[in-house]
């Protein structure tokens, strides 16, 4: 099943992740499990940004779910650029949507991606309504 990045969604943060050399396989690609490291490396980038990094000891993002569709190789040598978007922000969560694209090629979408993100009381270990400033940005964007 491919789940589809919606239309209406606001690009909220950009940046370019250089390819490792260990981030390929066996079978001389990106492993699959890297295109989520760098979906996470994009979102936490933007969080920092914005002044709402995770505070374990008080509240941040928690992701409850995640996809991510391979629609072309990505290879080293190389960088790619994260584009990352927001969308449908709720009373607690709000979902992000994330494309990967080689920077030599920046219309061509490699890998597209997403995750809910539900924002938590680390303390108490449950959702918390999303602080007025993030929830201003995604609003707002």
């Amino acid at each position: 099943m491919r789940f589809t990045v919606p239309e209406h969604k606001t690009l909220v943060h950009e940046m370019v992740i250089t390819i490792r050399w260990g981030d390929m396989d066996a079978m001389g690609h990106v492993n699959n499990t890297v295109y989520f490291r760098y979906f996470e490396i994009a979102r936490l980038a933007w969080f920092d940004r914005i002044g709402c990094p995770p505070n374990p000891a008080g509240e941040g993002p928690v992701i409850v779910n995640a996809f991510c569709n391979f629609i072309r190789q990505l290879e080293y040598p190389g960088e790619v650029i994260a584009r990352h978007y927001v969308a449908h922000p709720g009373r607690t969560s709000f979902d992000t949507f994330l494309t990967l694209a080689r920077t030599d090629a920046p219309d061509i979408v490699c890998t597209e991606g997403g995750a809910k993100v539900v924002w938590v009381d680390f303390p108490k270990q449950k959702s918390t309504p999303l602080p007025e400033r993030l929830r201003a940005l995604i609003s707002g964007a």
